[in-house]
């Protein structure tokens, strides 16, 4: 759900630059899926990207230690100072104040102390030590501490990305219905308690193999964020569905949707992320055999990285 370092701002540049086109000659929608896939392992090893995080630490009120010595209430990896400061956790937000003797740099400074402006504010902060940053998140009104590794051996080790075979029959067009009024949707998360909140102006209507389904899209700027289930869900594909998104025709009208980049979240390889999960409402009791296949041993917990 999935900020500026968040789930929904980097998935956002995983859509289709095609979307808006109804017809495509099949080579040309090879090229584009073939494309787009290599688009989709690099944005993942990117600095950005979901394959060097390294933990998400929920915070209480008070006061939180942090550094590598396992006696804090958040430890880094061992390559980090046994302790590196503390956090002060309020209503109002998280301050960060640096140990004497470690050097820590936040939007580019070196701090001692420093208010870390959260990932929904317009200026969230990060800091950083060494090769490792970390934000701070702020979900359902909960904070927590996510941390970065850009030498985590994550991104060397990952293997390449599995898909079924591209198929034109899973690029449809669907008929956008808005609703009268956007509502608000209640959306689980992976994580037990969180949840997912998002702005649903309207339905995708389409047909795949005989049957009408539709779909609740959420609103991310001038796309719809599809998070959905279907028939290979926990087989072949993630249990907790995929993502896909969409060009999102205000107004009502048409738009395309391309299963053959549909694609895995972020949770489907390390407990690092608070992604939605696929709502009763949005599941399809139909085969979707397109788009990203999952391997449930591509998976990096906390012990497999300390």
């Amino acid at each position: 759900m999935i900020p500026r370092i968040t789930l929904l701002a980097a998935l956002v540049v995983a859509a289709s630059c095609h979307a808006d086109s109804p017809s495509i000659d099949s080579d040309s929608h090879e090229a584009e899926v073939v494309e787009w896939r290599e688009g989709r392992l690099e944005r993942l090893k990117a600095p950005t990207g979901y394959l060097n995080l390294a933990g998400l630490f929920w915070l209480q009120d008070g006061r939180a230690t942090f550094g590598s010595a396992p006696t804090n209430d958040i430890v880094f990896p061992d390559s980090a100072p046994a302790l590196m400061g503390y956090l002060d956790v309020s209503e109002a937000g998280v301050v960060m104040h640096v140990a004497n003797d470690v050097m820590v740099v936040a939007n580019g400074q070196p701090v001692v102390q420093v208010f870390m402006a959260d990932d929904t504010t317009e200026a969230p902060v990060t800091a950083s030590f060494g090769s490792m940053a970390w934000v701070i998140v702020k979900r359902a009104g909960r904070y927590a501490l996510r941390l970065r590794d850009f030498e985590h051996p994550a991104i060397d080790a990952f293997p390449p990305l599995e898909y079924f075979p591209i198929d034109a029959d899973f690029r449809v067009t669907a008929t956008f219905k808005p609703f009268d009024e956007p509502r608000i949707a209640n959306v689980g998360t992976v994580i037990e308690g969180l949840g997912y909140h998002p702005e649903v102006p309207g339905t995708v209507t389409f047909e795949i193999d005989g049957e009408t389904q539709n779909l609740e899209g959420y609103a991310v700027g001038d796309e719809l964020f599809l998070v959905f289930g279907d028939a290979t869900s926990g087989r072949e594909t993630y249990p907790a569905g995929r993502f896909l998104y969409v060009h999102w025709p205000k107004g009502g009208g048409e738009t395309v949707l391309d299963f053959n980049k549909s694609y895995n979240p972020p949770c489907a390889f390390n407990d690092f992320s608070t992604c939605p999960v696929a709502s009763p409402r949005n599941r399809m009791r139909t085969r979707i055999e397109a788009g990203e296949l999952y391997d449930p041993d591509v998976h990096f917990t906390p012990e497999s990285y300390h």
